[in-house]
């Protein structure tokens, strides 16, 4: 079970807390500060916060996991925003467990979330490739870590 959810990824290795009860794994999130089962979609978004914290150099403070918003009268949960130093979204993540490609409906999905938050720019990820698509820019869309915006 654990091995299946240890998936290597295209992000750098993130120095997760890992806990194990009862069989299960937990992760200890450094957003939420509480463990949390470790699945294989969380396995995904804990790398990408590791990721845009330790490498984009977004403070914790500006960072911001799994909220509810509302869409079409639904109550939808976007995955990760990542915010500039106004507060203004720059980033917003849509992460998928790694066995799920990237595909027209994760688009979809964050296009909805994106109507609400109005984010600068849009990261869809499995963990093994990455879309990262500006807004509103003259940028193109990339699969490269590189071109996603630093703090």
């Amino acid at each position: 079970y654990v091995m299946a959810l240890i998936t290597p990824l295209i992000f750098p290795k993130a120095p997760l807390e890992l806990t194990k009860k009862n069989e299960l794994v937990f992760v200890r999130c450094i957003i939420r500060k509480k463990l949390l089962l470790l699945s294989p979609e969380e396995w995904v978004r804990q790398h990408v916060l590791h990721f845009l914290n330790l490498q984009k150099h977004y403070p914790l403070s500006r960072l911001s996991v799994e909220k509810s918003i509302r869409y079409n009268g639904l109550i939808k949960r976007w995955d990760i925003v990542a915010y500039d130093v106004d507060f203004k979204p720059k980033v917003l993540v849509e992460c998928k467990q790694a066995a799920i490609k990237i595909n027209v409906d994760t688009l979809l999905q964050a296009a909805s979330y994106q109507k609400i938050i109005q984010s600068e720019n849009i990261l869809l990820t499995n963990g093994k490739e990455v879309i990262y698509c500006p807004i509103n820019s003259t940028e193109s869309l990339s699969d490269n870590l590189e071109a996603i915006a630093a703090y």
